[in-house]
């Protein structure tokens, strides 16, 4: 039997990395064929190297993980790479797919290797009838955004959402910042604001976004210009006129 081959596709380059070198320890036989950095690209890269095995972000720029793996249905073994662990439950209560949770555990790896083995001595399974009950467990429950992987240095972090104070856009990132510091993570306010909750979420400048639950105090400038403070952080955050109507009456 040749070597089985994988793809992997997550948005995050130092958690592809991670994983391909959790992958590496876990189970050396096993070849990585391909990355990608979104889905039209692992659709794409399948299609070129016919992976065993792919390795699944749920959310990613392009095609999302459900659209590549109906795309796979059938003809590769899929692993969904998710921060939602009551997706994930879902996943593996569906049987045919598995899941890894973010940020990854050596000991769930393990577990997913195992299934992955044998199941690689059966053809892979048709999975629509699969990713119709996921995506109906995705949609409920589960519209916003509620984990938010972030990089300081090479570490990443698992945030949940309410923990963030604000986000501010960054050349080609966005900075997320919270009680305990800030972060940078690569998806746009645009993308953002299309993800989070807009009643917890305001925008209040084209860059700049912020959790209405820890605006401190709103300060009136002599010049009309409103600033807000955000938890315990120094520095004031502009709004721009055409968002200062929710600050009127405060």
């Amino acid at each position: 039997m040749n070597a089985p081959t994988a793809l992997i596709a997550e948005d995050e380059p130092l958690l592809r990395s991670e994983l391909r070198e959790a992958l590496a320890s876990a189970w050396p036989e096993l070849s990585i064929c391909a990355e990608a950095a979104d889905g039209d690209a692992a659709i794409r890269a399948m299609e070129q190297c016919s992976p065993d095995i792919l390795f699944l972000d749920i959310r990613m720029p392009g095609a999302s993980g459900l659209e590549v793996a109906r795309r796979a249905s059938g003809r590769g073994h899929v692993v969904f790479i998710t921060a939602y662990d009551e997706f994930a439950v879902a996943a593996f209560e569906e049987g045919a797919v598995d899941y890894l949770l973010k940020p990854f555990s050596g000991e769930r790896l393990a577990t997913a290797v195992t299934r992955l083995k044998q199941r690689l001595h059966e053809p892979p399974a048709n999975l629509d009838a699969t990713l119709r009950i996921l995506l109906q467990k995705l949609d409920h429950g589960r519209d916003y955004l509620r984990w938010i992987t972030a990089s300081r240095g090479r570490e990443l972090y698992l945030t949940a959402v309410e923990e963030v104070l604000y986000f501010r856009a960054d050349y080609k990132y966005t900075q997320m910042v919270t009680g305990n510091g800030e972060f940078l993570i690569r998806k746009t306010i645009r993308d953002l604001l299309k993800e989070l909750d807009p009643d917890q979420f305001w925008q209040i400048h084209r860059s700049t976004l912020v959790n209405v639950n820890a605006i401190a105090s709103v300060q009136h400038g002599l010049d009309g210009h409103l600033h807000l403070r955000v938890g315990e952080r120094p520095e004031r955050l502009p709004v721009s006129r055409p968002f200062a109507h929710r600050f009127r009456q405060m």
